[in-house]
């Protein structure tokens, strides 16, 4: 039997250096004669409104080797797991046909797990059950969605913030349209892997990590992720759109719209990215076999790559 091909992957809490540990492997392996392509793993990233304010790899980092699923999606529409790992699925089969090798990156634990784990196929939402849903939303706010989603299927309410709409509104209908939690559905035995998959962590201890994400928010602002808002605002104005969801973008338009002052969305930015990095660092941690390097250890990664490749 042929084994299966060989791929990598980078995860972590946001603003770890995922990308600059991707770049260093990629220059690496160039200089190995194997070259190589970064695909996004962040559900963030795929929006194409907010490269600054989502932490988009630079036009400049994208020269080192191609990159893809960045930037593509429209503020409007919403994304799953299961889609995402679809496209992801098609974006590594196509990456080794170029004759590279697939470098996976980014912090969405559900969009990985569904991509190298596998997930239920979970049957389709009844329309009217989102539409319904989606409407309460916006009148009654996402937390309150949190707060019954919480009585329900208290494991995975305690992984999304209360704010997130997209996926409360996605566990409730799939909750209401087939009887069974999202828990429940994750649990359902996964198909064989596809792919032979080096994990990888880069991450730091919250303490010591919330230093970089204040200084990472304070030099998005200073490159233009106010302007990025204002600029988002006009092509998709209703800040309750599955893309303005994120974090950092919900804060820039309360700025704009004179609800925060610029010290208050910032304050406000950077509390919720620490809890967010607080749950990725969480979820990652749990996966042992998940390697773990810190940000300062980019060319300790070097032989393992070379090890796992064989290289």
């Amino acid at each position: 039997m042929t084994p299966a091909p060989r791929i990598l992957c980078l995860a972590g809490p946001t603003g770890s250096g995922k990308t600059a540990a991707a770049l260093h492997i990629a220059a690496m392996l160039e200089r190995c004669g194997l070259p190589s392509a970064v695909i996004n793993a962040d559900s963030r990233q795929v929006y194409r409104d907010f490269p600054i304010i989502t932490a988009q790899p630079s036009e400049e980092e994208k020269q080192v080797c191609p990159h893809k699923l960045y930037g593509w999606l429209e503020t409007t529409k919403k994304i799953s797991a299961g889609q995402w790992a679809d496209l992801a699925d098609a974006a590594i089969r196509e990456t080794l046909a170029e004759g590279r090798l697939p470098i996976l990156v980014g912090g969405t634990g559900f969009y990985l797990r569904a991509l190298l784990d596998g997930i239920a196929a979970i049957p389709a939402a009844d329309p009217e059950v989102t539409k319904r849903l989606t409407r309460e939303c916006e009148t009654l706010g996402a937390p309150a969605l949190h707060a019954r989603l919480a009585s329900i299927d208290p494991d995975y309410a305690a992984k999304i913030h209360p704010n997130d709409s997209q996926r409360n509104v996605r566990a409730l209908e799939v909750w209401e349209s087939t009887g069974k939690t999202f828990s429940w559905w994750h649990a359902q035995t996964p198909p064989p892997a596809k792919w032979q998959t080096l994990r990888l962590g880069i991450g730091l201890p919250l303490p010591e990590l919330t230093p970089f994400l204040e200084k990472r928010i304070k030099i998005m602002i200073r490159n233009g992720a106010l302007e990025e808002a204002e600029s988002a605002l006009k092509a998709c104005p209703d800040t309750s759109a599955p893309g303005w969801t994120g974090i950092g973008c919900a804060e820039t338009a309360a700025c704009l719209s004179g609800s925060l002052s610029l010290d208050q969305c910032v304050e406000l930015w950077t509390r919720n990215t620490r809890a967010y990095a607080k749950r990725q660092w969480t979820w990652f941690r749990a996966d042992k076999r998940i390697l773990w390097f810190r940000p300062s250890q980019n060319e300790d990664l070097t032989p393992v790559v070379k090890n796992f490749l064989n290289i």
